[in-house]
């Protein structure tokens, strides 16, 4: 085997373990939908209340995506994500201990320790899974990995669900839960749901910090040197994905957040809780999956700045079909949605760092901050819904594919020389 080929082979094993990250994170974050609905009822939360449980990471990504870009530039992007696996264990087991205290606010803090270490995680591992191989194909590889994500979403949403709204005995129901029993009884199901999952990070800290000495002599070779915590500020097009990136989790998080709650009304598809988990799981976030595998196909064929395009349109005349429909065609549509969903944030990313004109360690860290402003979606569809109904609030993802489309079609005409077009039959990840 030559030198070249033992390189691929070291590479490509490298970009296997990084996308068991793209899993366990989906997986994890893809519980707190089912979450919403278990602390809503068990601390009767209106709308608006309950979706603080995105909102905290959210501010977690806006307060520290920038110090993570920065400490990931001088320690290097490998140690950043062991250090991250480590506070996100701790994290799920802060969400145990804080239960104990029966209030809300607690299990914010708890949830926001959690989110810290999600938000380093996703400032390291991006750019990485990019970088592992040929700059041509980083769209690629920056789908096939979130195409793990969206399988560990899949399998998340299942595993909450069941865990945390199964409700063999009703402690779920349509009505708040105010006895202290009940509550206790959910609280006790979302404790059992972040053990298992504090297990599970920690199964994959363990490892990658056996591997650790081989990811980072195959991680890209000229990583950026040590960067200005803002130096992503000075480029348009880092600040131009950054807003595409904020709109489009916030987008997205709005939607699979009120899922559950907007399937279970009887004048949607009338079903229950579990069963809307089940939905939200199967068609919701395995649509997205489906698209993110459909999406990483067509990728090597199709420039990615239109097929973004192309989802971005498709996914904001899908809202426009849940504003104005009734019963089911509303439900399957804001489904569908998810399929749509499913290119958007690698190809953003990718797209952005390809154009931004600086560091990657410091536009990752730009980008990731931008969803804070996400926040601002989950906090404006919670109020219309509480006012005016949980369909009248898809209002707010439509704008923002509305936005996506227009920076896809600026991407499009605005392409540079580093991103060249694959060459047909080349390897994407060599």
């Amino acid at each position: 085997m030559t030198a070249a080929d033992q390189d691929r082979r070291s590479t490509l094993l490298a970009f296997a373990a990084v996308t068991t990250l793209f899993f366990a994170w989906g997986f994890i974050t893809s519980n707190n939908d089912p979450l919403i609905v278990a602390l809503r009822a068990a601390f009767s939360l209106n709308y608006t209340e309950a979706l603080f449980t995105q909102i905290v990471f959210f501010l977690a990504f806006g307060l520290l995506s920038l110090p993570a870009a920065w400490v990931t530039s001088r320690v290097g992007p490998v140690d950043m994500i062991l250090g991250s696996l480590s506070v996100m264990v701790c994290g799920c087991l802060l969400v145990v201990l804080s239960t104990n205290l029966a209030a809300f606010v607690p299990i914010l803090i708890a949830l926001f320790v959690l989110a810290a270490g999600y938000t380093a995680l996703q400032v390291a591992a991006n750019p990485l899974a990019a970088g592992l191989g040929s700059p041509q194909y980083s769209h690629f590889r920056l789908n096939f990995a979130q195409a793990f994500n969206s399988l560990g979403v899949v399998i998340g949403v299942h595993f909450g669900s069941l865990v945390m709204l199964g409700d063999p005995a009703g402690t779920v129901g349509s009505d708040f839960i105010l006895e202290a029993g009940r509550r206790n009884q959910l609280l006790a199901a979302v404790d059992r749901a972040f053990l298992i999952m504090a297990a599970l990070l920690g199964t994959l800290l363990l490892f990658l910090a056996v591997s650790r000495s081989f990811l980072v002599r195959a991680a890209p070779r000229a990583l950026p040197s040590p960067t200005g915590m803002f130096e992503a500020l000075r480029s348009r097009w880092a600040i131009f994905g950054a807003a595409a990136i904020g709109l489009y989790v916030g987008a997205e998080v709005s939607i699979g957040s009120i899922m559950i709650n907007f399937l279970n009304q009887p004048d949607v598809l009338g079903i229950s809780f579990e069963d809307a988990g089940g939905y939200l799981a199967n068609f919701y976030w395995g649509g997205a999956l489906c698209g993110r595998i459909a999406g990483t196909l067509l990728l090597t064929r199709v420039r990615a700045a239109g097929l973004l395009a192309t989802c971005g349109i498709i996914a904001a005349l899908l809202c426009v079909v849940v504003l104005v429909s009734e019963r089911e065609i509303s439900g399957y549509a804001a489904l569908a949605i998810g399929f749509f969903n499913s290119i958007m944030f690698p190809t953003i990313f990718s797209l952005t760092l390809e154009r931004s004109g600086v560091s990657s360690s410091a536009t990752s860290g730009l980008l990731c901050l931008a969803i804070l402003g996400g926040a601002l979606l989950p906090i404006a569809v919670g109020a219309i819904a509480d006012i005016f109904g949980l369909s009248a609030s898809f209002i707010v993802p439509l704008g923002a594919y509305a936005f996506i489309a227009i920076f896809a079609v600026a991407a499009r005409d605005g392409r540079n020389a580093l991103s060249p077009q694959p060459e047909i039959g080349a390897s994407p990840i060599p």
